[in-house]
């Protein structure tokens, strides 16, 4: 059983206190199975349930809805019987396939997204290029966007290594950031708003009782898997570094019990 929570997530803050800023409007929620309130219950249902705004779509990151897809694996939308299968009354958009970020058809109709799932604090992480051309296309058609803030589970006070070439833009490096940004989710949206999307109507539910010091066990939160090989904190840790060996013929360990705790190739 997860122990009780030291800080307040976004979510929490944003279906209370802030329950103004989603009342009598139809929703668009960008997650992921990550995104979970502190007693484990899923964003998508607790929205659903309130009848002061409608859910309208969702729309999913690499790995897909459930987290399950590998690294790089395009992801289908899932709609109608495919959704109602997975007890999902909405469809369910893949935003890591055909499309990177909502088209203007899955927008109609929706006057706000929330953006609400786990990113783990690296520039090459993909939740964070989601993130940005999801803003983009939110601007582009005046749709609200509120993200619910999270905790960067390594921590807000080091950023480190280098700052990513303007020329090398990617969707596996989004921004000029270093690789270890120290930012949470909602402060990299904020600099996002102020750097690369001005237009974008942007709020953030911060979290209540969050520290920059904090690293994620700290935070008293259960941890969960935000993609199939990251498994742990260990793992998010090491992350930043290790995972420069994907660049090279030697293999960063996907696939076993403890990816990016191993390196190696058959050749040594």
């Amino acid at each position: 059983m997860p122990t009780t929570p030291k800080i307040a997530l976004g979510l929490d803050v944003l279906l209370t206190e802030k329950r103004d800023w989603i009342r009598g409007r139809s929703v668009g929620l960008i997650t992921n199975h990550t995104g979970l309130d502190a007693a484990l219950r899923s964003n998508y249902r607790l929205l659903a349930a309130m009848p002061e705004c409608r859910l309208t779509a969702i729309f999913s990151p690499e790995h897909g809805f459930w987290g399950a897809a590998q690294d790089g694996i395009a992801v289908n939308s899932l709609k109608g019987s495919e959704a109602s299968r997975s007890q999902i009354d909405v469809p369910v958009y893949s935003l890591y396939g055909q499309n990177t970020r909502p088209t203007p058809d899955q927008l109609e109709g929706i006057d706000l997204l929330i953006y609400d799932m786990q990113d783990v604090g690296t520039r090459y992480y993909t939740y964070i290029s989601t993130l940005l051309h999801a803003m983009e296309a939110a601007a582009d058609l005046g749709v609200e966007f509120i993200v619910a803030d999270r905790p960067n589970p390594i921590g807000g006070q080091a950023a480190e290594g280098p700052i990513l070439l303007e020329g090398f833009r990617s969707f596996v490096g989004v921004h000029t950031v270093p690789i270890r940004y120290g930012l949470t989710i909602g402060e990299f949206a904020t600099l996002l708003k102020a750097e690369r999307v001005p237009t974008c109507q942007l709020k953030v539910a911060r979290m209540h009782r969050y520290e920059r010091h904090m690293w994620y066990d700290e935070t008293g939160l259960q941890w969960v898997p935000p993609s199939p090989n990251m498994p742990t904190l260990t793992t998010a840790t090491l992350y930043p570094g290790l995972c420069l060996f994907e660049g090279t013929n030697m293999s960063e360990g996907r696939g076993t019990t403890k990816p990016f705790e191993y390196i190696g190739a058959p050749w040594c």
